[in-house]
């Protein structure tokens, strides 16, 4: 008795064991990305594309190690200040928060916000 089966991704037909699905591993993994591409983006890509995103742009601008930014100019990049790892209190009460190893403290100077940029330090273990 013999079984006629197609191939998942290309429809060809499959020689072979009886539940065998694809006709080699190109179209099994073809298959495997075309399935992945079809379900909606899972909660853990979307956190870790964002704080990727986030890490970057803090890296890209602040390349001195302090740095002060317009928040329009940072969040029309794609930054969500909503994400970030972790936090620093520093002696006057100011809550940096981080992404990795990049920091930003929302301030208002003369009705314009602004986010001033730190890099991580040593110091600031505890």
């Amino acid at each position: 008795m013999r079984f006629y089966k197609e191939c998942l991704h290309c429809n060809k037909e499959l020689i072979g064991r009886r539940d065998k699905k694809f006709c080699d591993p190109q179209c099994k993994s073809a298959y495997q990305y075309q399935q992945a591409q079809e379900q909606p983006e899972r909660f853990y890509n979307r956190v870790d594309n964002q704080l990727k995103l986030n890490r970057r742009l803090l890296k890209y601008f602040n390349k001195a190690g302090k740095a002060t930014i317009r928040t329009e100019q940072l969040n029309s990049e794609g930054f969500n200040p909503n994400y970030f790892t972790h936090y620093w209190k520093n002696g006057k009460g100011d809550v940096y928060l981080f992404v990795y190893e990049y920091g930003f403290l929302k301030r208002v100077e003369n009705t314009i916000e602004k986010y001033v940029l730190i890099q991580w330090q040593g110091y600031m273990e505890k």
